[in-house]
C-alpha cells in the first residue's frame, strides 16, 4: 500500500473513531439530561409543585415585535417569546416573572405574558425577589392583610390579665440574633426551694401568644397558612405574619407587657423535671440580649462564685440555666440524639445588600442554652397531649435513615480510614455510631464533607399527625410549639392546646384536615430552605467577584461527568472545575463506585474528599456559579 493511501486510511479510521465517540457522547449526554430532568420532576412532585410550571423568572431582552425572556430555570432551555401587548410596561434589562400562554415544541419557542416586574437585572432587590419567585414564595405582603393587622390592638386589659398567670415580676429575658426583630420566645428564672432544702429552680419558657390575635378563618390566618413559614434570605426576612404583629404586638420586646403561652418547669440541680404547668401567661421581659452579649455574661459569670452574685441577678440566672442546659444536652446525647453542630455561613452586608465579608459561625453555650429549653418545651407539650391525653396532635417527626444510604455512607467514609457499623437494627446503636463518626471527623480536613454526606443519608424532618417519633433528637414525642410568629404548625399546636386544655373531653378535630395542613407546611418549609440556600450561593458568588485570580485551599465536594466541585475551606463557597480544564492531553472518566474521576492516559485520580488548591477564574451571582481551575497541578 502506498504511503499516501496509508495516510488516507488512517485519517478515515480517525474520522470513524471520532464520529463513533461523538455519537456515544451525544447518547450519554441525552441519557444524563433525561435523568436530570426526571430528578427535577421528582423533586418538584415531592415539594408539591407542578412538574411543568406555568411561571418562570428571567431577564427581558428585546427582539422585533416584542421581547424574549431568558429564563433562569434549568427546566426550560429556550427563552420565552413575549408579544408586545403582553410586555405590560417591562423594558429591556428588567428582571420579570412571566407566565406561559403557549408551551413550546422542538420547532416553536414558548410564548408568555409578563405578570410582574421585579426590577433591573442584577440589582439586589430584584435578584432576591427573583429567588423567592423561582420557588413560588411571596416577595410582597398583600395590602388588605397588612391593613387588617394595623387595626388590631394589643388588648392587654385587666380582664385579660385576670384570666392568665401573671409573671411580670419574675426575672425574664430574651436571647436572639443581633438583627432580630421578632422575639417569639423568652425565659424566666426564680429559685423555688425553701432555705436549707435541696435547690429547685423554676424556669419558664414563654412563647408569644399569636393565636390570641390571629383568629382562625381570618384574612390574616389565611395568608399565614398560605405562606406557612417566614423565609430567611441572607439580607432580609420575608415574614409569615404582617409586620404590625410579628415585630410589634406579638414580639416579646423588653419593658412591655406581653401575652404568652408558657410551659413553666420546676427542675432540680440535675435538670430533672419535677413538675410542669402548661398555661397562658402575661410577662414583662427585663432584658433583650444578643447571643454574643449572653455569652459574654456567661464567660464572666464562670469566673465568679455563686456567692458573689445576687440570686435575683441576670448573671446568676444565666449561669444556673446554662448549667441545667448542659445536663439536658448531655442526657439527650446519651439517649441517642445525633450531634450535628456544623458551621454556618454568615455575611456582613452593607445598606445596598452587598456582602463585605463572609464568616463561619459556630454555636456557643448561649445558643445551646436556648436550644435545650426550647427542645424541652416542645417535647413536654407533645408528650402531654400525645401520651397523657392521647389526643390528635401535630408532631414534628423524623424517620430512621435509609439502609442503602447508610451503606453508601459507610463505603464513602472508608476512603478516609473511618469505619461505620450498619449491621445493627437498633436505632440507638446506629445513632451512637453516627455520633462516633462525627466526633472522630471533628477538626479534620474532611469534617465538612463527612457532615454533609451524613446529613444527606438522613431522612427529612416533617410535620404529621402520625407520630413516628423524632429519630435525630431521640424523642418519642416532639412538636413545634415555640415559634408561632414564624411557623404556622406552631399556630396549629397552640390552637389544639387551647381546645384540649379548656375542654379535655371535647374533640371535633379532623385528622384528615390536619394531615393535609401538615403536608402543606412541610412542603413550604422545604421551599423556604431551598430559597435560603440559593440566596447564600448568590451572595457567595457576589462576594467572590472581588477575589478573581486569588488562590484558595479547598476540598473536592462533588464528582460528576462534567467536572469537579470544590468547596473552599475559608468561606464554604462551592465552585466547578470543568472537566476540560482539569489537565490537558487526557480524557477523564467518572468511576461512581470509587467516587472519583480517573485519567485515561496518566491515571491521575481526583476523588471526593481530596484536598486541592484552586484559583478563582470567574464568579457569576446571577447563575449563582463559581468557576475554578487547579492552581497546584502537583
Amino acid at each position: 500500500m502506498k504511503k499516501g493511501d496509508k495516510r488516507a486510511k488512517r485519517r478515515a479510521e480517525q474520522k470513524m473513531h471520532f464520529a463513533f465517540e461523538n455519537r456515544n457522547k451525544a447518547k450519554q449526554y441525552k441519557a444524563q439530561e433525561k435523568q436530570r430532568q426526571s430528578q427535577i420532576a421528582a423533586r418538584r412532585q415531592e415539594l408539591g409543585l407542578p412538574e411543568q410550571p406555568d411561571t418562570f423568572v428571567g431577564r427581558l431582552e428585546y427582539i422585533r415585535k416584542g421581547g424574549i425572556v431568558m429564563v433562569d430555570s434549568k427546566l426550560l432551555k429556550d427563552g420565552i417569546i413575549v408579544p408586545t401587548p403582553f410586555l405590560h410596561g417591562a423594558t429591556e434589562g428588567d428582571k420579570v416573572v412571566v407566565r406561559l400562554t403557549r408551551r413550546g415544541s422542538k420547532r416553536i419557542m414558548p410564548e408568555g405574558e409578563i405578570i410582574d416586574i421585579l426590577g433591573k437585572d442584577g440589582e439586589n432587590n430584584a435578584e432576591m425577589h427573583a429567588i423567592l419567585a423561582e420557588y413560588g414564595l411571596p416577595y410582597s405582603y398583600p395590602k388588605e392583610v397588612a391593613d387588617a393587622a394595623d387595626k388590631i390592638e394589643a388588648g392587654i386589659t385587666d380582664e385579660e390579665i385576670s384570666r392568665r398567670k401573671d409573671m411580670r415580676e419574675v426575672l425574664t429575658f430574651t436571647i436572639d440574633p443581633h438583627d432580630a426583630k421578632d422575639f417569639d420566645d423568652a425565659l424566666s428564672f426564680r429559685i423555688k426551694s425553701e432555705s436549707g432544702a435541696a435547690p429547685q429552680y423554676e424556669i419558664g419558657v414563654h412563647i408569644a401568644d399569636v393565636t390570641h390575635y390571629v383568629k382562625q378563618g381570618s384574612i390574616i390566618d389565611a395568608e399565614a397558612y398560605s405562606r406557612a413559614t417566614s423565609v430567611y434570605l441572607v439580607d432580609r426576612t420575608v415574614p409569615m405574619l404582617p409586620e404590625k404583629l410579628c415585630n410589634e404586638i406579638c414580639s416579646l420586646r423588653p419593658d412591655e407587657d406581653k401575652l404568652t403561652f408558657s410551659v413553666i418547669f420546676t427542675l432540680d440541680s440535675d435538670a430533672q423535671v419535677l413538675n410542669y404547668d402548661i398555661c397562658r401567661t402575661v410577662i414583662r421581659s427585663n432584658h433583650r440580649l444578643t447571643y454574643e452579649q449572653a455569652q459574654e455574661i456567661l464567660d464572666s459569670a464562670d469566673s465568679q462564685n455563686n456567692e458573689d452574685m445576687a440570686e435575683s441577678s441576670l448573671p446568676f440566672a444565666l449561669k444556673t440555666i446554662n448549667s441545667l442546659a448542659k445536663e439536658l444536652r448531655k442526657r439527650r446525647f446519651e439517649q441517642g440524639a445525633i450531634d450535628f453542630d456544623h458551621e454556618e455561613v454568615t455575611f456582613d452586608i452593607d445598606e445596598q445588600g452587598k456582602p463585605l465579608a463572609v464568616r463561619l459561625k459556630t454555636s456557643t453555650d448561649a445558643n445551646h442554652l436556648i436550644e435545650e429549653f426550647m427542645l424541652l418545651a416542645n417535647r413536654t407539650v407533645a408528650t402531654h397531649i400525645g401520651k397523657e391525653m392521647k389526643k390528635l396532635f401535630v408532631y414534628r417527626v423524623h424517620d430512621v435513615p435509609d439502609k442503602n444510604k447508610l451503606q453508601d455512607l459507610s463505603k464513602f467514609i472508608s476512603r478516609f480510614g473511618y469505619k461505620f457499623d450498619i449491621k445493627s437494627n437498633r436505632k440507638s446503636t446506629i445513632s451512637k455510631n453516627i455520633n462516633a463518626l462525627l466526633h472522630q471527623a471533628k477538626g479534620s480536613k474532611e469534617q465538612s464533607l463527612i457532615e454533609m454526606v451524613t446529613i444527606r443519608a438522613m431522612a427529612k424532618a416533617v410535620y404529621s399527625t402520625d407520630n413516628i417519633g423524632h429519630y435525630g433528637l431521640a424523642f418519642r414525642y416532639y412538636t413545634h410549639f415555640t415559634s408561632p410568629i414564624r411557623r404556622y404548625p406552631d399556630i396549629m399546636v397552640h390552637r389544639l392546646l387551647t381546645e384540649y386544655l379548656s375542654a379535655p373531653a371535647h374533640n371535633q378535630t379532623s385528622a384528615e384536615e390536619y394531615e393535609q395542613k401538615c403536608k402543606h407546611c412541610s412542603q413550604r418549609e422545604q421551599l423556604s430552605v431551598m430559597a435560603e440556600r440559593a440566596s447564600i450561593k448568590y451572595k457567595q458568588a457576589e462576594f467572590m467577584q472581588s477575589h478573581i485570580g486569588q488562590q484558595y485551599d479547598g476540598i473536592i465536594s462533588g464528582i460528576v461527568d462534567w467536572g469537579i466541585y470544590v468547596e473552599l475551606r475559608e468561606n464554604k463557597a462551592e465552585g466547578l472545575i470543568p472537566i476540560r480544564r482539569i489537565t490537558p492531553y487526557d480524557h477523564y472518566h467518572l468511576h461512581e463506585e470509587e467516587f472519583c474521576l480517573k485519567g485515561e492516559a496518566t491515571g491521575t485520580t481526583f476523588a471526593l474528599g481530596d484536598s486541592i488548591r484552586v484559583c478563582v477564574t470567574n464568579a457569576d451571582p446571577l447563575k449563582r456559579q463559581l468557576d475554578l481551575e487547579i492552581s497546584d497541578k502537583e
